[in-house]
């Protein structure tokens, strides 16, 4: 039976290394210091959003039905895996005319408008 890999040491938190491959077919062994990808390393909530979001076809709008939360929080959910793999996005200023459209077809609430247009 296959364990998902843990990176975070149990007992200090620490992040752990792999140090050890085995072929399951003829066993072959091989041992040194392995990397995880930056994906392997995100909580499990955390990759469970971005398979949504990949399922999605990165369509907030379907994220947002799929997961049953706000547009906002589908963005902050995105920055924040964005950031923690290491992507540090610029501020971009806020296009009003784009919110304006947003809310105007039904993309986006009036409350989510708002706060849009404050992060400018």
């Amino acid at each position: 039976m296959a364990y998902q890999v843990i990176t975070d040491c149990p007992v200090c938190s620490k992040t752990l290394k792999i140090t050890k491959l085995q072929c399951s077919h003829c066993h072959t062994t091989i041992e040194n210091e392995f990397e995880l990808s930056k994906l392997a390393s995100l909580s499990k909530d955390q990759l469970h959003f971005v398979e949504v979001f990949l399922t999605c076809r990165g369509n907030i709008k379907e994220v947002e039905k799929e997961l049953g939360i706000s547009y906002p929080t589908v963005r902050g959910k995105l920055t924040d895996i964005i950031s923690y793999l290491g992507n540090v996005q610029k501020k971009k200023e806020v296009d009003e005319n784009k919110v304006i459209n947003m809310l105007e077809n039904g993309e986006i609430t009036p409350e989510e408008a708002i706060k849009l247009l404050k992060e400018k």
